[in-house]
């Protein structure tokens, strides 16, 4: 089979695709022909060494896959050879087939295609964590999006709508502003021409927001943490803009403010029935015409480095997706 192979830390050009021997089957487990991977902005790190965890080398990058069930190993009672499944996997993605843990795989509803099964469970699974079970959004409060247009940004703001929440969406140009608009958000700040404080504080009444989804980081942190309210919460989701942001501690100190971190892949790993729930309220309202994920373009393995440069660049609209 073919697939895409990190054989030492780099850039996306780095990236070599080979023919490797397929996986063999293990007990509990389940081969997968991929259809389509999600391609996220995390898969940028680790193939650089600049993630949370490291998979040996050589490896494949890839986390979110879609695709139809090749072959089943033992003491695997549910899912049966032909089965259309997707699942997260943290690395492997990107290749024809991959081995995946059983208790891993979901079932795609018949009126899922593979696109979009591949683009839900990161980036949608993460806001709807960050929102639901790290900041506890209620209804009626106010959410700030930053970096609005891109996986995690357009999920969170279909999500907070969703949950009954106010969205303001924030994004560096006026483009990615009517993609967040058509998805759902009540108000659009462009951060490069406008003056984020200020056009929170006018949309808020001086309110401030009650919460903010940060996928971003970088000099933008700042101006959304002194644009909360009282009590408010700072989602620390990402760093797509490729800077960690420095927070001085008087800020929260003096809004009685919490910064709250989300790790959406050790979620996974320690509340595996948390986890279960959120992807079947995630398939629930897929099918309820609630979610609407958009796949702005797909590559072949041929042009991975291309779409991994793309979502570096921030030239992506909510997800980009690799088809083997």
């Amino acid at each position: 089979m073919k697939a895409v192979l990190c054989k030492e830390f780099g850039l996306p050009d780095s990236l070599v695709v080979e023919d490797i021997p397929s996986p063999k089957i293990k007990n509990a487990y389940v081969i997968v022909s991929v259809n389509a991977c999600g391609v996220n902005f995390p898969d940028t790190l680790i193939i650089q060494g600049k993630y949370q965890y490291q998979p040996d080398f050589p490896f494949s990058p890839g986390a979110e896959i879609a695709g139809v069930v090749k072959e089943v190993g033992m003491d695997v009672s549910d899912i049966a050879i032909g089965d259309r499944v997707f699942a997260f996997i943290r690395s492997g993605g990107f290749s024809e087939e991959v081995l995946v843990p059983a208790d891993k795989i979901f079932h795609m509803p018949e009126s899922m295609d593979f696109k979009t099964a591949s683009a839900l469970i990161m980036t949608y699974g993460t806001s709807y964590y960050a929102l639901k079970h790290r900041a506890k959004l209620k209804s009626g409060e106010t959410l700030l999006v930053l970096g609005a247009a891109g996986g995690v940004g357009l999920a969170a703001v279909e999500l907070g709508k969703i949950m009954g929440a106010r969205v303001i969406a924030s994004a560096s140009t006026d483009d990615k502003l009517m993609v967040c608009e058509r998805s759902g958000a009540d108000e659009l700040i462009n951060y490069t021409t406008q003056n984020l404080r200020a056009a929170i504080s006018q949309i808020t009444n001086d309110k401030g927001v009650d919460v903010v989804c940060d996928p971003v980081g970088g000099e933008i942190t700042e101006r959304a943490l002194r644009s909360t309210g009282w009590k408010g919460r700072y989602m620390v989701v990402g760093f797509a803009s490729g800077e960690i942001s420095k927070i001085s501690l008087n800020l929260p100190l003096l809004k009685g403010n919490s910064i709250i971190g989300v790790f959406w892949s050790e979620f996974i790993q320690r509340e595996k029935e948390e986890y279960v729930c959120v992807v079947q309220d995630l398939i629930l309202w897929f099918l309820e015409g609630k979610l609407n994920p958009i796949v702005s373009k797909t590559y072949p393995l041929g042009q991975v480095s291309l779409a991994l440069n793309d979502i570096m660049q921030r030239r992506v609209l909510g997800k980009i997706v690799l088809i083997p």
